[in-house]
């Protein structure tokens, strides 16, 4: 991302580029509960116009649809700040939570289980209880719930969301490309093609002692992940010589131990460096299945730009539609 400087002071705001990325990424997901709505009242309305106006009853059984749809396939992700996914029961509570309320985990979510034991309710049947009685009690204070508003709330809960996590700034950067990409299938599409469904983990993967820093489990109908995509991050501070074939070695290593394990997955590899040999380049784009490669040092890694997202978007759209196999061990 090009610096926002004024008297050669950086004022730059990376992160908020990063975020509203995700953000944009929740819109399947407000566009999957308004059909749902839509489905439930039997109503071409919008989302923000039924939530306006249903009772509260109602509001509950429309909710409540939602939470038991998790089994079902191509139901659309939504992440935290750091682009990991919310098991979907999780999704929708903050989705919901989030038209309404802030602070759902640190503060609306022992109310709700107070709530559970004294109405001697299961915790789901609470949750959508007071959802649905917080959204008719304030709806006219909050005024809209267009998508547009909506967006400018997940931007704020998902800045707190990383906020709380802190670090792993690298690995952030890759799964929001990835988590962008898997949507940007979702919303032209509505579904995740060959697969039922997608989960972005929230920790790294290791397989054969090497490390992938972002992963994506691409899922059957049963829950079940039947391939991963892959996505080590390397970085190095330094240029060239033989740093730049050390740094090869380390790709070569990771791409070694996934095809040695014949599972099938996708190896996507992010690198990072600053005049990292050309060749070099070539030869990692030639072994892989898709390979993002920044001229920057580590400290200037803020976003994948337009053009690297775009290649990532169609690579995952290519495997999602199934076009796409994964590279043989040579």
């Amino acid at each position: 991302m090009s610096r926002l400087e004024i008297g050669g002071i950086d004022i730059s705001h990376s992160c908020l580029v990063d975020l509203a990325k995700l953000a944009d990424q929740a819109r399947p997901f407000y566009d999957w509960v308004t059909a749902q709505f839509q489905a439930h009242f039997e109503t071409d309305e919008t989302l923000d116009k039924i939530l306006k106006a249903v009772r509260e009853a109602d509001l509950r059984a429309a909710i409540e649809k939602c939470y038991i749809l998790a089994d079902q396939p191509q139901v659309p992700i939504l992440t935290d700040g750091v682009g990991r996914t919310y098991p979907h029961l999780k999704a929708c509570y903050y989705f919901f939570s989030w038209l309404i309320r802030d602070a759902p985990q640190q503060r609306l979510f022992p109310l709700i289980t107070r709530v559970a034991r004294a109405t001697h309710q299961t915790r789901t049947e609470a949750e959508v209880r007071v959802l649905a009685a917080l959204i008719v009690k304030y709806r006219s204070n909050v005024a809209t719930f267009c998508w547009e508003a909506m967006r400018e709330i997940i931007i704020d809960r998902l800045e707190g969301s990383r906020r709380s996590i802190k670090g792993h700034e690298k690995e952030t950067i890759g799964r929001t490309a990835l988590v962008t990409a898997l949507q940007t299938y979702y919303k032209r599409r509505g579904n995740y093609g060959n697969y039922a469904g997608v989960k972005v983990p929230d920790s790294q993967v290791t397989i054969n002692n090497e490390t992938f820093d972002v992963s994506a489990n691409l899922l059957d109908a049963n829950g079940q992940c039947v391939k991963r995509i892959l996505m080590p991050i390397k970085t190095r501070e330094t240029e060239g010589g033989g740093h730049a074939h050390l740094f090869t070695r380390d790709v070569i290593g990771a791409l070694n131990a996934v095809q040695a394990e014949g599972s099938g997955d996708f190896l996507v590899v992010v690198i990072v460096a600053r005049n990292w040999a050309a060749r070099e380049a070539d030869n990692i784009r030639d072994r892989v299945d898709h390979a993002a490669v920044f001229d920057l040092s580590p400290n200037e890694f803020s976003e994948f730009g337009d053009a690297e997202q775009g290649r990532l978007n169609d690579f995952i759209g290519g495997v999602l539609d199934g076009t796409v196999n994964p590279k043989a061990l040579r």
